[in-house]
């Protein structure tokens, strides 16, 4: 089946387009504003060692390679275990949606369909506070992988500095 894009209300597309920016906006700061005390230290530790590696002239030595392999498995063991915090205030904001959800549907009068939309509307805010814990949850322990995965990249790099000085001195013994 195709679709006809002709009667397409271009104001009306803005209109629920700037809405939806709106709303998402409200709902990054909340969860900006969770996530902050979680991952603060992680995301300061990763900030420095991204403006580290942004000087392609003067490359990490593996002094600061050690640093950055021992500050940020302290980082992630943190945030990892903040993530988990998270993980249960993410469980008790979707019990208490559904609670409240529950309870005014429970209240209402009316046909199925009624009841499920007044439970609906006065749920709303219990629902957007589960949707904000949620993707604070899922944005922490992307922080925390992704931070696993920054430190895996810097033990290959020191692991490889580390092989190419043992095969300096066993050529440079060998010549002798």
């Amino acid at each position: 089946m195709k679709s006809d894009l002709t009667n397409v209300d271009i104001n009306a597309i803005n209109g629920i387009k700037l809405r939806v920016e709106s709303n998402s906006n409200i709902v990054d700061k909340i969860v900006g504003d969770i996530i902050k005390p979680y991952v603060q230290g992680l995301d300061n530790y990763v900030n420095f060692i991204g403006s580290c590696l942004k000087d392609g002239e003067h490359p990490p030595t593996d002094y600061e390679l050690e640093d950055f392999c021992l500050n940020l498995s302290a980082q992630i063991y943190f945030a990892g275990g903040m993530c988990e915090q998270l993980g249960v205030r993410d469980d008790i904001a979707r019990a208490v949606h559904k609670e409240t959800y529950n309870t005014a549907r429970g209240d209402a009068t009316g046909t199925i369909d009624d009841k499920n939309s007044v439970a609906e509307l006065q749920s709303q805010q219990e629902q957007l506070i589960s949707i904000c814990y949620s993707r604070a949850y899922k944005t922490v322990k992307s922080k925390v992988e992704n931070a696993q995965e920054l430190l895996s990249s810097c033990k290959k790099v020191l692991t490889r500095r580390m092989q190419e000085i043992e095969l300096t001195k066993l050529s440079g013994g060998m010549q002798t």
